[in-house]
């Protein structure tokens, strides 16, 4: 088999048990990545009301990716399973202290102003991530007759994510916020990339473990994280902290999000 992102990814979409580990970690990445903002939400300050619906519609978006996947899982028959914690992207960061803590989004206190440059600085961060992650998908099965639909929708709304994080992160930055933004998004760009490292990692040893790779297929696709983390660390986790102002203004100022589409 000729190693590629588009044949591995086939592969991983052809078998029952791997594509149904697939859309479960998918899945509750994006139901947490719900609860968060919605909690969020609900505790910002009052010095930064006007963010409350905006990060209210990313949560919004979110909850609607975790259904998308869980109704991918649906149409082809099949449950989602419980996931490793060692593919537990969210709670994995949130061990490093990066973004807020699930504990302090549990009670009903507002946040500080610094506790929404946090959220912020984090989500630029992940949220560049996830970009790219759908790009790429978009790219390798966008044409897929039964999760393409679904990752060109997500695509879109990543996009919109991460122009907001862009334009709010700037705006905080020009009211005297510019220092601690900083600071801020080199803690969480440096953590971000050895968590996806590892993840990548431990769901590629899934995926090796489920379709029966030999060990020198995973030994190639192991090489190609471990090169793309030294490429990150040596200087590649600068565009994740690069702030633009981007070219889709108020990406999250207007509308709510769509249902999830039916995938009967």
């Amino acid at each position: 088999m000729k190693l590629s992102a588009r044949s591995l990814f086939r592969e991983i979409l052809d078998n029952d048990e791997s594509y149904r580990l697939f859309c479960s970690i998918a899945a509750s990445g994006e139901a947490q990545g719900g609860w968060e903002n919605g909690r969020i939400a609900a505790l910002v300050p009052d010095s930064q009301r006007d963010l409350a619906p905006k990060i209210a519609r990313h949560g919004a978006d979110e909850d609607k990716h975790g259904r998308l996947f869980m109704a991918l899982l649906n149409k082809r028959g099949l449950e989602a399973v419980r996931i490793p914690e060692d593919t537990d992207y969210t709670m994995l960061l949130e061990g490093l202290g990066i973004g807020l803590a699930h504990e302090k989004l549990r009670r009903d206190e507002q946040l500080t102003e610094r506790d929404v440059l946090a959220y912020l600085a984090h989500s630029r961060v992940t949220e560049q991530r996830a970009a790219e992650e759908m790009a790429l998908l978009k790219k390798v099965a966008g044409d897929h007759p039964e999760i393409g639909r679904a990752v060109k929708m997500i695509s879109r709304d990543e996009d919109a994510h991460l122009a907001y994080c862009h334009e709010e992160l700037l705006r905080l930055a020009g009211a005297g916020h510019g220092r601690t933004i900083r600071a801020l998004l080199r803690e969480s760009a440096l953590a971000e990339i050895k968590v996806y490292r590892d993840v990548s990692l431990a769901v590629m040893g899934q995926m090796a473990r489920i379709l029966g790779w030999s060990r020198a297929t995973f030994g190639l696709v192991a090489l190609g994280i471990h090169g793309r983390y030294v490429f990150e660390r040596l200087g590649g986790w600068r565009r994740l902290v690069r702030l633009r102002m981007p070219e889709q203004r108020d990406a999250l100022g207007t509308g709510k999000a769509g249902p999830a589409p039916e995938f009967a």
